[in-house]
């Protein structure tokens, strides 16, 4: 069984402890989440010798312009297709709300049969609090979580958002799904990742999920 997954994978929130930690859904363990940082270099830039002579300030201008022009329009086209995959990436995402209280909205449909009741499974998530604060990536231990499913080895919301019912269509391998949970479908009134009177998940707390069915085990 994986980690934290909360660590997605398994943390019961009836059962969270906060001594043991495995996996989110599992047990959370706030210790094995990370940061991303983001570093820039800078590039010094020469100029022409001082004791350049006999130089044509026209010509010396107009071959200027050309070379930046040129590059200016290379980086454009190197970065539009970038630009472009981001801004898919970070369409809005209307969710569907269901009578359990879960909401979810499938960014890919994937392919394949379903998974059934306890088959093992491996799934990668983000997981973020209402607020847009991650709390937990399995991408970034780059490692999927691997649990069975529907039968309480990870919080309800995820069975329930993999396996479908109650208003919700199962999940496919390769598809990919955002995952809205009220506190009763993840971590309720105890919250998770608890120490010292502060908590990586407050109580009460309405979780998002990015879950990725990577597939059958």
């Amino acid at each position: 069984m994986n980690s934290l997954a909360f660590s997605v994978g398994t943390v019961n929130p009836r059962k969270f402890s906060t001594p043991k930690t495995r996996s989110l859904i599992k047990d959370f363990d706030s210790t094995k989440t990370s940061n991303i940082s983001f570093s820039s270099q800078s590039k010094n830039s020469t100029s022409p010798p001082a004791t350049q002579q006999n130089v044509n300030p026209t010509i010396l201008g107009r071959r200027e312009a050309l070379g930046f022009g040129f590059c200016f329009g290379l980086l454009e086209a190197l970065l539009r297709p970038e630009a472009s995959a981001a801004a898919a990436n970070a369409a809005p995402c209307e969710l569907t709300a269901t009578p359990s209280g879960l909401a979810f909205c499938d960014k890919v449909v994937g392919t394949g049969p379903e998974a059934t009741k306890g088959q093992l499974i491996k799934a990668h998530y983000v997981g973020k609090l209402e607020n847009g604060k991650v709390f937990d990536s399995s991408y970034n231990r780059g490692k999927p979580l691997t649990f069975r499913v529907g039968v309480g080895e990870v919080i309800k919301g995820w069975d329930q958002g993999i396996l479908g019912g109650d208003g919700v269509p199962p999940m496919l391998p390769g598809g990919k799904r955002t995952l809205k949970l009220p506190p009763e479908l993840a971590y309720g009134v105890r919250g998770a990742g608890c120490k010292g009177g502060s908590c990586v998940i407050p109580p009460d707390s309405v979780l998002l999920f990015d879950v990725e069915f990577v597939g059958k085990e």
